[in-house]
């Protein structure tokens, strides 16, 4: 496989995500008892709205293999992005292509993109008890956790708040 090419999606890549994104929260077990999160992730049009949506693509074949969602405060999708930062959601690979530097290519790509907006920061959340894999490349990425920023959406649902400080500009 050729290394992945991290771009923005485009309608045709809509219904490839969808698929992929939900595979991948299924797989990892993040929709267990989940009312509706399904079709909110699926649902990558409305996302594209008032967030960027990225694919990467199989370089060769074109293929979507996953996908992230970046935002900015102040935006529907922002969970906790404040003044200067950015935030990525819903950060997906599918199952069949995980383990192949797609997710860390997807999170460089939104690092880039912060940087560029002039960001000092990225914030991201991650669900307790879940996505090791995922935790492991935040942390590998220098995301730090910042439980000052944990909360809980619906009562069961504990995420935790993670912080990548970028590189002052120039």
């Amino acid at each position: 496989m050729t290394s992945p090419q991290v771009r923005r999606a485009v309608p045709a890549d809509f219904p490839a995500v969808a698929r992929l994104t939900v595979a991948a929260y299924e797989a990892d077990g993040q929709l267990k008892g989940e009312d509706g999160y399904g079709v909110v992730l699926a649902d990558v049009a409305t996302r594209a709205q008032t967030g960027e949506v990225l694919v990467a693509a199989d370089g060769a074949t074109g293929e979507a293999l996953g996908s992230v969602t970046f935002v900015l405060p102040g935006t529907p999708y922002a969970e906790l992005c404040g003044p200067g930062e950015a935030e990525f959601r819903m950060l997906a690979v599918d199952p069949a292509a995980q383990g192949r530097g797609i997710g860390a290519a997807l999170v460089e790509a939104c690092l880039s993109r912060a940087a560029a907006q002039g960001c000092s920061a990225v914030v991201i959340c991650v669900r307790n008890g879940h996505a090791e894999t995922a935790h492991r490349l935040y942390e590998r990425l220098g995301f730090v956790r910042t439980p000052e920023r944990d909360w809980s959406p619906l009562p069961g649902v504990e995420l935790l708040g993670l912080r990548r400080e970028l590189p002052a500009p120039g």
